[in-house]
């Protein structure tokens, strides 16, 4: 008989009590909450849980007592109806459970009418319950327990916490994923991927790169380009692009491939000598100039070749000198005598060829995705006519009608939208005359000096490097009443801003005339003659003074995928060097990693 009462007092609660309530019914039976007392051995407090619990049980059962119904036919007694509703409510409220528990007992026949087994259940009952409440206020007074009123609070946490790793599990399922695509889905179909069509052949991210040699700023403000003004209008530029320091054509188009200053990337000038290797660099003669031992840095198709794009560059100052031992796919030797439209033609044939997706791709002869192209004519009628002469509009114009061919054969391709196109210049253009003209005699010795360097400023190296500072006073003294020249050492005065001085390929010692000015020799043009005889000085145009100056100045124009913009857009000014940024984000759009850039 013992054996049911037992087994209902040890039910587990309600779902309503907190997680740790149903912890500790569940560890009634550890030594730690019960210390195996019997209930005639209990404390003062005990005795007085268990008066209590015996006079609830008397109040119930008093009412037929006299009668000896509850112990003939205790299935027929009804002391009172279980209501599940109203034990819970009690419950809440914080009630008594074992009213609660005896109330359903006695409902569905289960209570005795011996005293002896009342008080034995009772007891019995009571010597499980009493450790388990031990046991719970000790480890509410260490942990703390949620109160009944604090239940919606707890259900929150937990559904939070439920919430939080559902959405882990989600997110790691998604990485798991998106790794398991990654290297499960061949190298072709990722490149495939990252291509755009045209309608009949699938291209990878393209650039073309034109420099307008020469090609002034205002150029663009003569009413005579109107293929570029209207890709200003849809493309994005500066006002102008100022050029690197000297600004003539070697070291700023070498500048623009590598984003290194000139002193950094070795080609100082258009002519130099170089201390080190005792040779002399002239940029005309094949023989001095196109081995690779001149030229520093990494110039981007270089870059683009060792990453598996590959390449085209057509007559671009230093292409030819097989840089890095890099072999390059198409590489256009320089002729000053082609023509404009043959440049058109060039640059349309290598789009043509069939892309690594088509039938009939070679890997002899690739689609190029860069396209470097050098056109020389702006800069060569500047120096032979000038930049204000009837002649040079005529070059501009021409210059406008070859861009007119390019972007009308991208528009019949439908590539507009896909290949990238950039439209630079080196420097601009200044006019000269001989009332500005300075004889170099005049101011030194020529047989003081081992070597000169650049043009139309002048770098001296004198036989005696011990005759430096006396032939720099010197030039000072005959200079200081012509403020149409500056004289710098190199190694002490020079501006900062020029960026020229950190390399012994640049002569100790400079002459820098003034925009518009030049410095000559006898040699090449005695001034005092030719003002008596009006004989003319040729060229007619010159460049390689203050980058700074609004006629030095340069152009940057570009359109394409890679320079989202509003149509029109317009970029602060910046120095030619900055060209790299741009050359790095054009990178960055063909999965390019541009090579560390020194400045």
């Amino acid at each position: 008989m013992s054996s049911q009462p037992q087994n209902e007092s040890q039910r587990v609660p309600s779902s309503d009590a907190g997680t740790d309530e149903r912890t500790l019914y569940d560890h009634t039976s550890d030594d730690e909450g019960y210390d195996g007392r019997p209930s005639g051995e209990l404390d003062e407090r005990d005795h007085d849980i268990l008066d209590s619990e015996d006079e609830r049980e008397r109040l119930l059962t008093q009412k037929d007592a006299g009668k000896g119904l509850l112990g003939r036919r205790a299935s027929s007694v009804k002391v009172g109806k279980w209501d599940k509703k109203k034990e819970m409510k009690e419950r809440r409220k914080g009630g008594n459970e074992e009213s609660s528990a005896l109330m359903y007992e006695m409902e569905e026949g289960i209570g005795a009418s011996s005293t002896s087994f009342r008080s034995g259940r009772s007891s019995l009952s009571d010597e499980q319950r009493l450790p388990a409440s031990e046991s719970q206020r000790k480890v509410c007074r260490v942990y703390g327990c949620a109160s009944e009123a604090n239940g919606p609070q707890v259900r929150r946490k937990s559904l939070y916490r439920r919430i939080a790793i559902y959405v882990s599990i989600i997110v790691l399922f998604v990485v798991l994923l998106a790794a398991t695509y990654n290297l499960s889905t061949p190298k072709d179909v990722k490149e495939a991927a990252a291509m755009l069509s045209n309608g009949t052949s699938l291209f990878a991210p393209t650039t073309i790169l034109i420099s307008l040699d020469g090609f002034r700023a205002d150029f663009l403000y003569r009413n005579l380009t109107p293929t570029l003004n209207q890709f200003v209008a849809e493309g994005i530029s500066p006002k102008y692009m100022m050029p690197s320091f000297p600004s003539v054509t070697f070291p700023n188009h070498y500048t623009m491939a590598t984003g290194m200053y000139p002193e950094a990337h070795g080609v100082v000038g258009n002519t130099f000598w170089d201390p080190e290797l005792e040779q002399e660099f002239y940029y005309t003669d094949p023989k001095r100039s196109l081995q690779p031992h001149w030229w520093g840095g990494e110039p981007l198709w270089v870059t683009a070749e060792k990453q598996g794009v590959r390449t085209a560059v057509h007559m671009w100052p230093g292409s030819e000198a097989h840089i890095l031992n890099q072999e390059i796919a198409y590489i256009d030797k320089y002729n000053g005598s082609e023509v404009l439209p043959t440049k058109v033609d060039r640059i349309m044939e290598l789009l043509d060829l069939p892309g690594p997706k088509d039938i009939g791709a070679s890997a002899n002869t690739p689609r190029p995705q860069l396209i470097a192209a050098y056109v020389p004519d702006v800069d060569g009628d500047g120096h032979r006519f000038g930049p204000n002469s009837t002649e040079i509009r005529k070059t501009i114009a021409n210059a406008d009608t070859m861009m007119a061919g390019i972007l009308a054969g991208l528009h019949a391709r439908n590539l507009t939208d896909i290949v990238n196109v950039i439209v630079v210049s080196d420097h601009g253009m200044a006019t000269t005359d001989k009332t500005r003209l300075i004889q170099l005699e005049d101011l030194i010795d020529p047989a003081e000096l081992s070597h000169t360097d650049g043009w139309p400023l002048y770098g001296l190296r004198p036989k005696d490097p011990a005759s430096l500072h006396r032939l720099y006073n010197q030039l000072l003294e005959r200079t200081k009443d012509n403020p149409n020249l500056d004289v710098y050492l190199r190694d002490e005065n020079m501006p900062e801003r020029y960026h020229f001085s950190k390399n012994d390929r640049i002569a100790p010692l400079w002459i820098v005339p003034k925009t518009g000015w030049a410095i000559v020799t006898k040699d090449e043009f005695n001034v005092e003659v030719g003002l008596k005889t009006g004989e003319e000085y040729h060229p007619k145009g010159l460049h390689g003074y203050d980058h700074e100056h609004p006629l030095m100045r340069a152009v940057f124009i570009a359109r394409g995928p890679a320079f989202p913009h509003e149509a029109g857009s317009r970029m602060e000014p910046f120095r030619k060097l900055m060209f790299s940024s741009h050359r790095t984000y054009i990178h960055k759009r063909s999965k390019l990693t541009p090579p560390a850039q020194r400045t």
